[in-house]
């Protein structure tokens, strides 16, 4: 990934420091960390949501590999999930939409990544949970290019578990799951799993695709 000198486009300067943030610690460790991705409201609105969700019975256990070969295996990853859609005309989601259009607009224009797109979901881990080790791109589709994860848990303790553990030259790193913060990688390089959570976890992750 390269940057450019400038981005031709107007964002509040706040935002674009996040997004600065995000996109620098990438290139400095290909682990992009930063807190507040996501405000506080909306954060707090978008995990209102998704327990409705929850409540309503929507949400559905994940599985493993695409469309083609998806398989379900409780031993390997246990979280439910609910995809994100522009057709539900939510109002929150339709925020987050919004501030993930700028930051792919921010992204393509400093960084010359070609995204085109992005699919995203409400993740649940309820207590007990985990998901092994793993990478987020299809062996059989390439679509996926960045990952990102966006945190949904007020007042997360380390003795909550939980933890985003990412597999990088034979040492691992651990990253709490506290409200707000944005998680970004490159979809077919970093091995990664959720670690057995303590209690619910909750978060929206999703890829950037071309």
């Amino acid at each position: 990934m390269q940057q450019s000198g400038g981005c031709p486009y107007d964002h509040p300067p706040k935002l674009q420091q996040i997004f600065d943030i995000l996109i620098n610690s990438f290139i400095h460790d290909k682990i992009g960390i930063a807190d507040h991705f996501l405000s506080d409201e909306l954060a707090r609105k978008l995990k209102i949501n998704l327990g409705t969700l929850y409540q309503n019975q929507l949400m559905q256990y994940a599985g493993t590999g695409n469309h083609a070969t998806v398989t379900h295996d409780k031993l390997y990853r246990s979280d439910q999930i609910y995809w994100l859609d522009k057709s539900h005309n939510d109002p929150n989601e339709n925020l987050f939409f919004e501030l993930m259009d700028e930051f792919v607009l921010y992204l393509n224009s400093t960084c010359y990544t070609g995204i085109t797109g992005y699919e995203f979901h409400y993740a649940l881990y309820d207590t007990g949970s985990f998901y092994k080790k793993h990478v987020d791109q299809f062996q059989n589709d390439d679509g996926r290019q960045y990952s990102m994860i966006m945190y949904l848990n007020a007042d997360w303790q380390s003795a909550d578990g939980g933890e985003l553990c990412i597999h990088q030259h034979g040492e691992t790193q651990n990253i709490s799951p506290t409200q707000g913060k944005s998680v970004f990688f490159k979809s077919s390089e970093l091995e990664h799993e959720v670690l057995l959570t303590n209690k619910p976890r909750l978060s929206i992750t999703g890829w950037l695709k071309k």
